[in-house]
């Protein structure tokens, strides 16, 4: 089984690209972890730290070849109303990560914040679709709850 040791944002070399491996919000924050990638391809992560993956790195194996990954489509609850920017603030002041857009906001599915939306007359629909939320802090990073 072939190991990987690096991510890389580019494959500006163009090392051979052997698969993808689709993962959703929560897979894509990885240090050591056992992946099987679209195709059936196993291999090991093994990063020095923990980072955070976006669509379109890639996993460079031990052999130089590389597998790009892909956001996973997963169930997000889609916020729309008149009071969007309460409701963001809300949703923020929880460190929930959040994917902010023009007109709507997509948050992970939870029933306790589903509920405080509602109660601020958001209008909500369950969607499945890739989830991007913005970066933490300086737009690096990841945001956590203050389960942490």
């Amino acid at each position: 089984m072939q190991t990987s040791f690096k991510v890389i944002d580019r494959n500006e070399k163009n090392k051979i690209l052997i698969d993808t491996i689709s993962l959703s919000y929560e897979e894509r924050f990885i240090r050591r972890k056992k992946l099987v990638s679209d195709n059936g391809t196993e291999f090991l992560v093994n990063l020095k730290e923990t980072i955070s993956l976006d669509e379109n790195h890639f996993f460079e194996l031990e052999d130089g070849k590389v597998i790009k990954i892909i956001s996973k489509e997963e169930n997000l609850i889609e916020i729309k109303g008149e009071n969007l920017k309460q409701i963001i603030w809300h949703v923020g002041n929880r460190h929930l990560p959040c994917q902010i857009e023009d007109t709507r906001i997509l948050i992970q599915e939870d029933p306790v914040i589903l509920d405080m939306i509602l109660k601020l007359k958001g209008n909500v629909s369950k969607v499945f679709e890739k989830f991007k939320p913005e970066g933490g802090a300086y737009g690096m990073g990841r945001t956590h709850s203050h389960k942490h």
